[in-house]
This record gives C-alpha cells, structure tokens and sequence, in this order.
C-alpha cells in the first residue's frame, strides 16, 4: 500500500474515516491486558463484533489485512492500531514521502536529457547492438559534443531546476506536516560548529596517535597491568586495507564477482558512464535493465553463475598457494569461513592457531582463599556441584574477618609485583617495529631527495610524500611487498620472544648471543642453502620449492655431489674450533646453561668443554 488504501472490499468504498472507525472498534474488542503476540490476539478478536454500519466482520477482516500489511508485525496488536491509526492518517511519513502524488519530480541532468533524446534514433540505425553498447555510443557522443549544442541541455535544465524550486516551496506550504516531520529526522539539519578548543585538541590527537601509536599502547599498559594486556594485543599490520588488497592482488587473488547478473549489468554498464553524476547511475542502470528482454537477463544471470564458479576455483588455487596464517586472513577479510576450501570440501569454520602463551593474571587474595579450601569442602561435601562450591566459598571469604584476609593479601601483592616486573623486562625486549611500504621506499630514495634539495629535510620530505601519492599500484607493489615481510619479521620476533618453551617443542634451535653459525650437516643441506639464498626458486611456494631443491639434488653428478659434501665436512671442522672458543669465553653459569639447554633439544651436540 504505497500511499493510497484499495479503496474496495468487494463493492463497498473505504473512506478515511471508516478505517480509523474499524480500528477504533478493534482496539474496543481487545483485552484490556493485551501482552499475547499480535496473530495470537487477531484469531481470537470476534469479528462480528468489529462489523459496523454496513460492513461484514468478515469485510472488516479482509480490510484490516491489507492495511497490516504496511505495519511492523514484531508486537501487540494494541500497538499495531495505533502504527495503523498514524499511517492512515499520514500515509506519506518519512520514506514514502517522495511517493506523494503533489511531490515534484526533480529535473533530468543534461546528459539524461540528451541520452533520451537520441536513444530511440541511435536503437533502430542499430538493431544488432546491446543496451550496453547503445550507453557506450552515447556516452561518447554526448562527450565531444560541442559547448554550443550543450548549452541547450543546460538551458533546459536550470529552467526545469527553478520550476522544481518554486514546486517544492509550493509543497512545503501545502503540507506543512510532511515537512516537519522531515526536519525532525536531522536530514537537513545542520551539524553543530565546534568550538576551536575541540578543533585543535581533535587535529592534535589524530596526528599524535599516527605518529606514536606503539608508544602510547606500551605506556597504557604499563599503567594497567590489571588488564592482563600483553605486547601481542598491539601488533597491528603497516600496511593498510588498499595496499593489502594489491598485495593480494599481485600474488594471485581473483576478484570477487558480482551477486546477481543484475549487478554483473551495472558493473560493465557503470564503466561507460564517466560523464554521468554518480547520483544518477544507478538510475539509469535500473532503466536499462528494464528494456532488456527476459533471454538477455537470463544471459547474464548464467554468465554470473559461471563466474562464480571459476572464481571458487581460482580462489581456491590462491589459498593453496598462501601459508595458513594468510589463509585465516583472506578467508576472515571475505567473511568466508564457510568456503569450500578444495574440491568438495564441507563448510567448517576452520580454528586460529592458539597463539603464544600469555602470562597469567596475578591471582587474587580471595582464589588464594579457595584454592587453599577447596580440597577439604570437597570432601565434607560431595554432593556440591563446583559451581555451588565456588558460590560457598565465596560467602566464607566475605565473612573472613581482616585479620585473617591479610595473610592472603599479602600473597596477592609478592605475585602481582612479579608479573608486572615479568612484564616490565618482555617489554624491554620488543622487536623493532615493521615499517610500513612508504617508509621502506622513502628509506631508499631519502639520499637522492636530500641532494636535490641541498639537505633541506622538511621539502625533501614533503616531495617525496608527494611523489609517493602519485605513483602507480604496480610501482608500489615491490614495496608492499616488503613492508608485508617486515610485518612477518615482527610478528615472529615477537612470537619467539613470548614463548621460548614453543620453540624447543617445535625443534628450532634457539641463537646465544655469540654462539658460531651451525654449518649444514651433508651435502645436500649446503646445496638447499646455496638454492634458497640465490633467489632463483623464490616465485614458487615453500613447498613446491623444496620439491624443486630435490628434484635437481637427483640430477646432479655424483662429482658434484662429492664436491658438496667435502664443503660442509670442512665447515663442520671450523664450527667446532669456533664452538670450543666461545664456550672458553663464558662463564661457568652460562655455560650450564647452554649445557642444559642443548641436553633438552633433539639436535646433535658437539662436544663441550667441561
């Protein structure tokens, strides 16, 4: 019901006031207590006590379900007469308000006016073209039409413009309620000025948190250690939504294709319309699709389908390509948890890896309290479920005299005081922050910019700023790349430094400061060595890179194969005389240390000096 009831039941005529006597008759016959749901009320209502003047319970009935039918259904049908009394009253509120048959229609731009025009004219010289094509051929048409001819568009418009401005003043003091209620919306009332206090403390705060985002997150939680917030809850990639996407982009990421055929249309119809508003797009889009004949939209729904397809195929391929922590992002990105990863793959929202262990929330004075109780409540009272069990020992530590508390205070503050100082030296021993693409290809031009602006860095800076923004995303694409290895070089810095017990579990060898290099153990992990550091296999995925290292190790002679052996067994000598020297070097604590460390880990040890 778009502004007007159907003003027949049958053969009966509908007034205004004969629909707001059928909702007043209804409201009459409701309980007083009306709390049921609205379908649970109306099949109890007695419709024939509704009827009034010469219209049926059941006309009644019929009538009130076409007037429900624009009234929200989520409440009592008490509430539903009363939406209904104010839509039938005004049926024009809010939305609906450009739907009053007084409500003047807006001028068409200059563009549309000539698109209409010659649209018919252009469609019968050529029959064999699309609606897509015909906008393209306009479209440029109407571009190099010259100033003279479309100055006669403009003309129409601005006197269309004025005759609008004169019918909406016309409107407004016609419909002085319709109005009101659009300015109680906010739609056009302004925002209110600020003052230049708030101005400048909003500017400031801005370019302070770009500027020293880490240190102000370190300094938060050095003050709130009770948050149990730790330097992993800061990690924040550099590099940003746009950058990311082209990283992904260049690496093999599809892009994701439309919904429907119909956006699929507007998405190859919008790439002609450069000349034409962006307000007025998407109406032309809906016009278009209008004339197409039922085939064609049938057309490029399939075509839409079979995108669809390929794209689950090449997005697939993609993720196989990536490490899973990447994996987890695109997937998170897209709001993809359900996709089908690989062919025939059921949709499991697929778990983060747990991360490093965060140190633990020092324990309070009243868990002290339980934990030292609970074993004997347990006994005494068996038939307590745990959560009973917590409730009674908390009721037994509020009713703990002071005395008695403070044993277990003073527990809380030596165990607080270690996690903050345990704290205190994790944070001392942060990685350097990543960079972010910009600051990595400022890093390398910063030379050639100062030497042209005779070392003035404020404008070799402010250049530099302004080449950036003006290079091409091909150009860019080596430095984000970068900057996302950077990103990784952090976040692995820091993952090691929160969890060293990780890294003995998963067989990596932990670096002593000092401690020699470990040469390659056989010939063939000098010849890994040798491939992976020339960059020559570094387009292909760890693993198919791995099976590529293999594959040619196979193909070598046993010549050269001896070659490399004799290589890392002369490296192994001369780790050992370098290895004996440096443990000579530390201390007898160190040295246990490195001792107990080694007899932990599975690798081989040399032998050690005593």
């Amino acid at each position: 019901m778009n502004g007007e009831m159907d003003t027949s039941t049958k053969d009966q005529v509908w007034t205004q006031d004969d629909l707001l006597n059928l909702l007043e008759a209804m409201k009459v016959n409701l309980p007083q207590k009306d709390l049921a749901k609205y379908k649970t009320s109306e099949s109890h209502l007695d419709w024939e006590k509704v009827a009034f003047n010469s219209f049926t319970g059941e006309m009644c009935k019929q009538k009130w379900n076409e007037v429900s039918k624009v009234i929200r259904k989520f409440r009592t049908l008490t509430e539903l007469i009363f939406d209904a009394q104010d839509f039938i009253k005004n049926p024009y509120k809010g939305k609906k308000l450009k739907k009053h048959p007084d409500f003047p229609k807006k001028p068409l731009t200059p563009y549309f006016r000539f698109f209409i025009e010659k649209r018919a004219k252009y469609a019968k010289l050529h029959p064999e073209m699309s609606n897509l094509d015909l906008t393209k051929i306009l479209s440029m048409k109407y571009r190099g039409l010259p100033e003279k001819k479309k100055k006669k568009y403009l003309e129409d418009f601005q006197k269309d413009k004025e005759t609008f401005g004169h019918s909406m003043s016309k409107f407004r003091e016609d419909h002085p309620d319709l109005v009101e209620s659009m300015a109680k919306k906010g739609s056009n009332v302004p925002e209110k000025p600020r003052t230049p206090q708030q101005l400048w403390y909003s500017h400031e705060k801005k370019a302070f948190l770009k500027t020293h985002a880490d240190e102000v997150m370190k300094g938060f939680i050095e003050t709130h250690p009770e948050l149990n917030m730790s330097n992993e809850d800061i990690v924040k990639s550099t590099l940003t939504k746009a950058e990311r996407h082209l990283k992904d982009k260049s690496d093999g990421r599809p892009d994701k294709p439309p919904p429907n055929g119909y956006s699929m249309f507007c998405a190859e119809l919008m790439s002609s319309m450069k000349d034409v508003p962006s307000t007025e797009r998407m109406v032309m889009c809906s016009q278009q699709w209008k004339l197409l004949k039922q085939n064609e939209k049938d057309g490029y729904q399939k075509r839409c389908e079979q995108r669809k397809k390929e794209y689950e195929v090449e997005m697939n391929r993609f993720l196989c390509s990536i490490s899973e922590e990447e994996q987890q992002r695109v997937l998170g990105e897209q709001k993809m948890i359900g996709f089908k990863k690989g062919s025939g793959g059921s949709k499991k929202k697929s778990r983060a890896k747990p991360g490093p262990e965060k140190p633990k929330r020092p324990i309070s004075a009243m868990f002290i309290f339980s934990e030292e109780k609970r074993p004997k409540l347990q006994q005494e009272r068996p038939d307590l479920s745990d959560s009973e069990l917590t409730r009674l020992l908390a009721r037994m530590w509020n009713e703990l005299s002071d005395k008695k508390k403070e044993k277990y205070k003073r527990l809380e503050t030596v165990l607080k005081a270690e996690s903050v100082k345990k704290g205190q030296e994790e944070r001392s021993r942060l990685p350097d922050t990543p960079k972010t693409a910009q600051d990595i290809w400022q890093q390398s031009v910063i030379g050639d910019y100062l030497a042209r602006f005779k070392n003035d860095r404020p404008k070799a800076q402010k250049a530099m700023e302004a080449t950036w923004n003006t290079m091409e995303k091909k150009e860019k694409i080596m430095w984000i790349k970068k900057a996302a290895e950077d990103q990784k070089r952090y976040e692995r810095e820091l993952s090691e430094m929160r969890s060293p017990a990780t890294i003995i579990a998963s067989g990596k060898k932990m670096k002593f400061d000092g401690e020699p290099k470990k040469p390659p153990s056989n010939g063939y992990q000098k010849f890994s060595q040798e491939m992976l550091s020339n960059g020559e296999l570094n387009h292909l995925p760890m693993k198919e890179r791995m099976g590529e290292i293999g594959g040619r190790w196979q193909r070598q002679p046993q010549k050269e194969k001896d070659r490399y052996k004799k290589i890392a067994e002369e490296k192994q000598k001369l780790y050992k005389v370098e290895l004996e020297r440096w443990l000579a070097s530390l201390s007898s604590q160190e040295r246990n240390v490195y001792k107990e460390y080694n007899s932990q880990v599975s690798h081989p040890c040399y032998s050690i000096m005593p």
